[in-house]
């Protein structure tokens, strides 16, 4: 299959059809000239139902949808490839520091084209791929209302229920949701049209991360074609995948804690006050908080995409512990990055004041939006999952993570 670009209805006038870049440098130099672009689309956008929609298209633009596909299917093998997770990672940080409702909406794009690339056919890999080449974005969405919930009935013909809080629910064309059938839960790709109805976006009414087009999706009456369904029951929960892949949410919430601490770092070198050895302090601590994300991050990121993560299908005494061992380490990573952006938001809010909370003051929408995207589910389970690890075994601390 040739895997160059698809054109689709609007996509090619809005921009050119992208083209791939020979090496991973290139493809981070392309994103790089688009960051500043996209900082101030964040701003403009932040409102209730904001649609980034042409910093979708610009990331189209650039082969950005498409880096994450495998290589076999005209990709960069960005996190499912060796040397993969170095360059997503800076690309995941990158544009979250650039705007955090965009770096959402890439990492979901990525997550759903891993799955597919993992778990469907060649056929269902190789039509991902077209699309996003197409510049379709791709979200997985899995919050849902219990007695609401996603459940495939009549046959696994038709779907009832929906899902909650999809982000990029007014700009996503291909949703991968895992929904209730009689044989267990299955993923599901399905597509969504834009411009359908199925979304609705007032529901939404956080305090940041207003700009993420996020929305309740009801799926309704759907029917499902017989090459929705991706891999066999219960794929979507196989670890290592399912827990340790959250080092790359925990990299887009690394941009959003270095984006406050440049907004603090900026401000103390604009009103002069950098010379008060109290600011000093304050921005020392707060780097050492951005440090100390990063690290966590990188480390998460290593053991998640490397050879270490072994295969979720072999034996408990092989795979199955290495699964385990970078589950729960991601799980430290969840609470680690979370502190550490907790902590660099209150020293830029106290360095800088009352101002800090002013808008349009930048640091005031990003730690908003930080602040926002940084509850994610189940932390205390993530935190207590790692220490019961931990209790089980024998090794030294120090040894605990195979280094």
């Amino acid at each position: 299959m040739n895997h160059q670009p698809l054109p689709r209805p609007g996509f090619a006038s809005r921009t050119a059809l992208p083209t791939m870049p020979a090496s991973q440098a290139e493809m981070l130099e392309r994103l790089d000239a688009l960051l500043p672009g996209m900082e101030e689309r964040a701003a403009r956008l932040d409102e209730e139902g904001g649609l980034p929609g042409e910093d979708v298209a610009v990331l189209g633009a650039a082969g950005m949808l498409a880096a994450p596909l495998p290589r076999a299917l005209g990709g960069l093998g960005w996190g499912s490839e060796p040397g993969g997770a170095a360059p997503l990672m800076r690309a995941l940080r990158r544009i979250g520091r650039a705007s955090l409702p965009l770096g959402r909406l890439f990492e979901g794009h990525v997550n759903a084209l891993r799955l597919v690339a993992a778990y469907g056919t060649p056929e269902q890999a190789e039509e991902a791929a077209a699309d996003a080449w197409a510049g379709r974005l791709f979200g997985v969405w899995a919050a849902e209302v219990p007695e609401r919930g996603l459940v495939l009935e009549e046959g696994m013909r038709r779907l009832r229920g929906g899902k909650i809080w999809c982000s990029g629910a007014g700009l996503v064309e291909r949703a991968l949701v895992p929904a209730r059938a009689p044989d267990g839960v299955r993923m599901l790709l399905l597509p969504l049209p834009v411009g359908t109805g199925r979304a609705d976006l007032s529901v939404w009414t956080a305090s940041g991360m207003r700009a993420s087009a996020t929305g309740n999706v009801d799926f309704g009456g759907m029917e499902v074609g017989p090459g929705a369904l991706i891999g066999p029951p219960e794929t979507y929960f196989a670890q290592p995948g399912f827990s340790g892949g959250a080092w790359r949410f925990l990299a887009v919430h690394l941009g959003g804690i270095e984006a406050v601490v440049e907004a603090l770092r900026r401000h103390l070198a604009a009103t002069g006050r950098g010379g008060d050895p109290h600011q000093q302090a304050r921005l020392g601590l707060a780097l050492a908080e951005a440090e100390t994300a990063r690290l966590w991050v990188q480390e998460a990121a290593r053991l998640a995409e490397g050879p270490e993560a072994g295969d979720p299908e072999a034996p408990d005494d092989a795979g199955g512990e290495a699964a385990a061992r970078i589950v729960a380490y991601v799980d430290l990573a969840r609470g680690a990055v979370e502190r550490a952006g907790l902590a660099a938001l209150e020293l830029a809010q106290r360095s800088i004041g009352l101002g800090a909370f002013l808008r349009p003051a930048p640091v005031e929408r990003i730690a908003r939006d930080l602040a926002t995207y940084l509850r994610q589910p189940g932390p205390d389970r993530a935190l207590t999952s790692a220490a019961q690890h931990a209790l089980a075994r024998t090794d030294a601390v120090g040894d605990l993570w195979g280094r």
